[in-house]
């Protein structure tokens, strides 16, 4: 079994490593990427395999180095205050953050389990008292705000005091991880109702199942997206393995209609043409597929739930597998040449418990010769902590990366340099807000006035989602309550012409609203300009600052000009690929190419570049844009290939509160008309729209009329 077999070799070389050093347990004192933090995060990775080796070979000699390292923190915890960063509002001991000691916990839990019956009856009671128990009182009695919490720290606290509950046969620390802690237990000066955070009236108010409850909306959507599942899915599932096997009459691996099997597919789904996960709200970009967690994830979703074939082609990508029978069945069955291409499709995921808070909706559509394009539209609940301020914010990727970026978070993560790897202050003051995101900004302010009190009360609508012809996919969606007065509705789809290679992007984005409003919409794409259809003025020497705050304080504005006709282009070379903007405008728009990094006095942002079209003193507006993917850019051979696109401009036909109409041009020819119905989402009712004396009718939603041939195809 090769891979299996490389597997082994790897950690077993990894192991030995740790082993033929000094032992290190050093006191506490450094925050995220520090010496003593890292440290101590390698200590639980050599202690979990380990453990998994001495199951495997049997040999003595990684369980005596498993004992003597845990003699050596049970020696060290009985004195050991909080960290001295007193950084979090639940300060660690071992770490500056309890939710890294859970994360201590739950690896070494596991490497307890594997030795346990290898030490001796005193070693396991000196262990328990001095350490294991300790341990999980600090991170649940000693700190209920964290423990009770329906949120990926709170699962990570749940699931370290249940795995250790098993290793230790602990049925009192057991139904605390399960159910969570008893408020009787709650010291009075750390009750604190008011926060929502300690366990309420009811079944399942906290604990592990109130994760499994609380967390995911039915079809396996994280409310904090993708970045944090990607991380939290380890705990879930390792704890729920673990059950399976001491607690099997809890048939836990089929709670809630098996939930972790459908949140380990979304978790592959949400993630971009090269197995990157989406950076929606606050998200490390470049986390991907060959994450641990993930690699773990599809190892034990593979075992436990079915035995998809698909799955074995994620591992494949990876290059490796756990050490468990999981990862041993995945292996074999690679070997025997049981895999099949796994292949993601365009995908609906609802948000919220009952799946009626909004949503991610991701299209996807063929680029050629094994090539994709992904848009993901996000309109989900606000994201507990984790959430930004940007309502109907899109993001858009192919095969060679990023086009059109979501920021993701102001943070270095595990970087000492960079505010001990911690959310940086940039991440409130920028990337969390709106103008961060590609979305309507009001008046210079974020959704919800960027209050989290105010947008966890609301989340946007879905309109409707149809991916039924692949030649036209389409979403829209829908926000009346990011801006008081007003509603946003965007539309937007993936769109197949055979005049052009790629899939068109169209963005239509209508605002409306009781009083006239200064509407901005920028939008982040990556590369280097190339060339603009209008002309600006350079700001030059002193360049002056969008604004005061809401995220406005951070852009330079390096040109500006004004909109003299309808539309304007916007050409740039990204990684890999030409691409052209062509958006309608109104004369006297004002158009802004900025640049992120004002008021930066740490360089903790990146110096992104921007678009952005402005509309002031309206009450309604049209955004409505057609993104062209086109030809390449070789440096070795130094040779440009379609560096212009070909479609030359729009028409605006149509555009009231119930339906919009437009064509788009190659030179001066109509070659498709789009054509949207905003009020009615059936597909079965017939719309007509006069169009310069000629009648265009079609059923449903949306429809794509080809002008070239005149042949329909209608939605």
């Amino acid at each position: 079994v090769p891979l299996y077999d490389q597997s082994l070799a790897s950690i077993i070389a990894m192991v030995e490593v740790e082993m033929g050093r000094p032992m290190e347990v050093p006191v506490p004192k450094d925050m995220a990427g520090g010496y003593t933090h890292e440290r101590h995060k390698e200590n639980w990775y050599a202690l979990y395999h380990a453990g998994m080796l001495y199951q495997i070979t049997e040999e003595a000699r990684y369980a005596t180095f498993v004992r003597d390292m845990l003699l050596a923190y049970a020696d060290l915890y009985p004195d050991l205050p909080r960290h001295p960063t007193n950084r979090s509002y639940a300060t660690g001991k071992i770490f500056w953050q309890c939710l890294n000691d859970a994360n201590w916990l739950v690896y070494v839990s596991q490497a307890y389990d594997n030795v346990y019956e290898w030490l001796s009856p005193e070693e396991r009671e000196l262990l328990e008292s001095q350490l294991f128990r300790p341990f999980a009182d600090f991170l649940s009695i000693e700190n209920p705000q964290f423990f009770n919490r329906v949120h990926n720290h709170g699962t990570w606290a749940n699931v370290a005091v249940g795995m250790i509950a098993l290793a230790m046969e602990d049925d009192e620390l057991l139904d605390r991880a399960l159910y969570g802690l008893d408020p009787e237990l709650i010291p009075a000066g750390l009750r604190d109702d008011d926060t929502g955070l300690i366990r309420g009236e009811g079944e399942n108010a906290a604990g592990f199942y109130a994760q499994l409850d609380g967390a995911f909306s039915p079809d396996g959507y994280f409310s904090e997206g993708p970045y944090y599942l990607r991380y939290a899915i380890f705990p879930y599932l390792v704890f729920s393995q673990a059950l399976a096997n001491a607690k099997p009459e809890l048939n836990i691996l089929s709670y809630r209609d098996s939930i972790l099997h459908k949140a380990t597919y979304g978790l592959l789904y949400q993630a971009d043409p090269e197995g990157q996960f989406l950076p929606i709200n606050d998200a490390q970009k470049g986390m991907s597929w060959q994450a641990r967690e993930v690699v773990a994830a599809v190892d034990m979703a593979y075992y436990y739930y079915e035995s998809d074939s698909q799955l074995l082609s994620v591992a494949e990508q990876q290059g490796r597998v756990l050490l468990d029978a999981s990862g041993f069945a995945v292996a074999r069955d690679l070997a025997n040449g049981f895999a099949e291409s796994f292949e993601p499709t365009s995908r609906l995921f609802v948000d919220g418990v009952a799946g009626d808070e909004g949503g991610l909706a991701i299209l996807r559509a063929s680029n050629g010769e094994d090539e994709q394009s992904c848009l993901a539209v996000k309109f989900t609940a606000q994201g507990m902590g984790h959430g930004h301020f940007d309502k109907l914010s899109y993001s858009f990727y192919n095969s060679d990366g990023e086009i059109i970026q979501d920021y993701g978070a102001a943070r270095w993560v595990n970087i000492d340099q960079k505010g001990g790897g911690r959310y940086l202050p940039e991440n409130q003051s920028w990337a969390k807000q709106s103008i961060a995101h590609n979305t309507v900004v009001i008046n210079e302010n974020s959704h919800y006035g960027g209050d989290i009190r105010i947008g966890e009360q609301h989340h946007s609508e879905l309109v409707y989602f149809d991916t039924s012809k692949p030649e036209m996919q389409v979403v829209s969606v829908l926000d009346s309550n990011a801006y008081s007065g007003y509603s946003l509705m965007r539309t937007m789809a993936l769109v197949g012409l055979p005049q052009v290679g790629a899939p068109l992007l169209i963005d239509l984005f209508r605002v409306a609203g009781e009083a006239p409003a200064q509407f901005d919409l920028p939008l982040w794409y990556q590369g280097q300009l190339m060339e603009t259809s209008f002309s600006y003025q350079i700001s030059g020497g002193s360049q002056p600052v969008m604004g005061a705050n809401h995220g406005y304080q951070h852009l330079w504005e390096e040109a500006q000009g004004i909109a003299e006709g309808d539309q304007v282009q916007l050409n740039w070379l990204g990684d890999g690929g030409f691409y052209t903007l062509t958006s309608l405008t109104e004369a006297g728009d004002e158009l802004h190419l900025l640049r992120l990094g004002a008021n930066d006095p740490n360089f903790n942002l990146r110096r992104d570049p921007a678009f952005m079209i402005r509309k002031s003193d309206r009450s309604e507006a049209i955004f409505l844009s057609v993104l062209e993917q086109h030809g390449s850019y070789s440096p070795v051979d130094e040779r440009p290939r379609s560096p212009y696109g070909r479609i030359s401009g729009l028409r605006l036909f149509h555009d009231t509160p119930d339906y919009t109409a437009f064509a788009i041009l190659i030179g001066e020819q109509e070659v498709a008309r789009l054509m949207f119905c905003h009020s009615s989402t059936e597909k079965s009712q017939t719309h007509t729209l006069d169009i310069d004396g000629q009648e265009n009718s079609w059923q449903g939603p949306f429809a794509i009329h080809h002008k070239e041939n005149e042949s329909n195809e209608e939605q």
